[in-house]
């Protein structure tokens, strides 16, 4: 029989969870000096970082994260390239471009910003991007999106609690899980990839952090 093998590269979206982000405070808890060991004690806000939202979290249905499955957390997404949009220009279907016609129900989108670069200047990282709007919101819903990754902390304005409830609430009402948080979206040459995160399988969680990454195959 021949062997076949096939080339694959896993690139990390992650943001590094360190302490005095926001959400975040680590403490030790034993040293080998002291107790033979090391451990610290992990403080972490529900949706710091690299995170996965729930249903629950606003109420659009009854969905907590451990009950999010496995299998709907990663496959195929279509990468949008967003990098030129101006500060706090909402998304719309319009910017898809292409996209849009080659998207098929189930598919994911990565919406590509660059706006991690911001996540060492918190104000300007949760207070100036660019968020989707409800013509797109509503779009992924009736086109079977699976999953919608972002760079920014939220898919909507945090500072209006009417726009971010109604975004999230049209999302995850309507089964598309949102990762939110994500980084290094550059590292992804092509127009698609397998896109996967993994979040922390907390008894009736709102929320909770992930890992996130994609897939490269050739």
């Amino acid at each position: 029989m021949l062997g076949i093998t096939i080339a694959m590269k896993v690139i990390d979206l992650t943001l590094r969870l360190e302490h005095g982000m926001r959400g975040v405070e680590f403490e030790t808890k034993y040293t080998v000096a002291e107790d033979g060991w090391n451990a610290r004690m992990l403080h972490l806000y529900s949706h710091s970082g690299t995170h996965m939202d729930a249903p629950v979290h606003f109420d659009a249905g009854d969905q907590t994260i451990d009950r999010i499955p496995l299998s709907d957390c990663i496959g195929k997404a279509w990468i949008v390239d967003l990098t030129d949009l101006p500060d706090r220009e909402p998304i719309t279907v319009t910017h898809l471009g292409d996209v849009a016609t080659k998207l098929e129900r189930g598919d994911g989108l990565l919406l590509r910003t660059l706006w991690s670069r911001h996540v060492g200047d918190p104000d300007h990282y949760r207070d100036h991007f660019q968020p989707i709007s409800p013509e797109l919101a509503t779009w992924m819903v009736d086109h079977g999106v699976r999953m919608v990754g972002v760079e920014p902390p939220s898919v909507a304005d945090v500072n209006d609690l009417a726009a971010v409830t109604k975004i999230h609430k049209i999302l995850l009402g309507g089964g598309v899980i949102i990762v939110e948080g994500l980084t290094r979206l550059d590292q992804l040459p092509g127009e698609s990839c397998t896109f996967g995160a993994v979040p922390l399988k907390i008894a009736d969680g709102d929320g909770a952090p992930c890992r996130a990454f994609a897939i490269e195959e050739g």
